[in-house]
């Protein structure tokens, strides 16, 4: 087994997620035109992918226990090549027809990263059991690191005129080298089945209530990270005269780098504490994005907000890996479904925003979401501080 070759897929992998994900950024208003419609319906097709991910992930990863993370991982590329094709060729108007092929195709583009997510995170926290806050927040810095591709590619394609299709291909790029990085590798059991928990184990480790919390948690911190991320371009063209993308594309450099000092910091303030600095920043870096009015504001604005929400959602799942690793793979699921589901909710519900009262009140009506989770992050943090601190349980733990 190539531990160093199923990092390097998995990285890939999610590339090619963040990559769709920074062209699609860039196309909404191009997309507006395409389908004859309104941001509100082009919201909803948006919104498809994040659905789809977050069916997908609270199924496939239980599934890595039964079926193996290979297959699926497999199926994660077939997913992808046929989505991206089938988003290619969409019709354009917003007729019913028209708009079902549209999110059909979306869909399954989500069910790709749904399947993708399902995969690489209990895969990574096996093979780096001993390492996994800072092994999984490199492997997600890989989430920003294909937006900074996607993005730049899809503002340059576009300043020379290319269509949305052109740029939106450019997701096979990625999608190709990933299923040949993975191509004739072992790949191990999950962490859960190597060290012999029983399934009904695991279920019952889903029931503890700090799990559940942290589980809506995730709901929300996804929805702030990923909600405002997909307006950013068109709502700042509106309210800062300037190119979100080129924010979108600036926070998540921010973010790509911050990845892989998470670890150090992890171990100087705790995960736990981590999450808590990190809510409080989210925050403010919202709030002044909701009022920007300038490429300046917007460019200190997009900066705070993008250092907040760096280590959400890595560290959600390292977290959670780490204390309740009885939970496993399932656990692993129901935390991306959260995120990704409460992304795709948000999303449509700005654009509803966007359409009804304006662009400015956008990510206005978003700012309390991160607020509150720091409110209970903090109360999480100073519990774990009193019965001693954060740390991390083994497989066999019981709590």
């Amino acid at each position: 087994m190539s531990h160093g070759r199923l990092f390097l897929a998995s990285c890939l992998s999610l590339a090619t997620c963040g990559v769709l994900f920074g062209i699609r950024s860039s196309c909404v208003d191009a997309l507006v035109a395409h389908f004859q419609s309104n941001h509100a319906v082009v919201g909803d097709v948006l919104s498809m992918g994040f659905y789809g991910m977050g069916m997908i992930i609270l199924v496939s990863s239980p599934l890595c226990d039964f079926l193996g993370m290979r297959r699926l991982l497999w199926l994660a590329f077939l997913m992808h090549v046929a989505g991206i094709v089938g988003f290619l060729f969409a019709p354009g108007s917003a007729t019913d027809a028209t708009l079902f092929w549209a999110k059909a195709a979306m869909f399954c583009v989500g069910l790709a990263h749904g399947l993708v997510e399902g995969v690489i995170n209990p895969l990574i926290a096996t093979v780096y059991s001993d390492n996994k806050t800072g092994k999984l927040n490199i492997l997600h810095a890989w989430w920003p690191g294909g937006i900074v591709i996607g993005g730049l590619f899809a503002y340059f394609a576009a300043q020379q005129g290319l269509s949305w299709q052109l740029q939106w291909s450019a997701g096979l790029v990625p999608a190709v080298l990933y299923g040949v990085a993975m191509a004739g590798v072992e790949f191990p059991k999950t962490e859960r089945v190597a060290s012999g928990v029983s399934a009904s184990a695991m279920v019952t480790a889903t029931l503890h209530p700090l799990f559940l919390v942290f589980v809506a948690l995730m709901a929300v911190t996804g929805a702030t990270e990923l909600g405002t991320g997909q307006w950013l371009d068109s709502v700042l063209k509106q309210t800062a005269k300037f190119s979100g993308i080129l924010l979108l594309v600036y926070g998540s450099v921010l973010m790509f780098v911050m990845r892989f000092f998470a670890g150090p910091i992890a171990h100087k303030i705790s995960s736990i504490g981590l999450l808590t600095v990190s809510a409080a920043i989210a925050t403010v870096g919202l709030y002044l994005l909701s009022i920007t009015d300038s490429p300046a504001l917007g460019f200190a604005a997009a900066t705070v907000f993008y250092v907040g929400v760096c280590y959400f959602w890595p560290t959600m799942l390292a977290v959670v890996s780490e204390r309740f690793p009885r939970t496993g793979a399932l656990g692993m699921g129901l935390m991306g479904a959260a995120g990704i589901n409460g992304s795709a909710y948000f999303i449509g519900w700005m654009g509803g925003v966007y359409e009804r009262e304006g662009a400015e009140r956008a990510f206005g009506t978003v700012t309390l979401l991160p607020l509150g989770c720091f409110a209970v992050f903090a109360l999480i943090w100073l519990w774990m501080r009193a019965r001693g601190g954060h740390g991390a349980n083994g497989v066999g733990a019981a709590r």
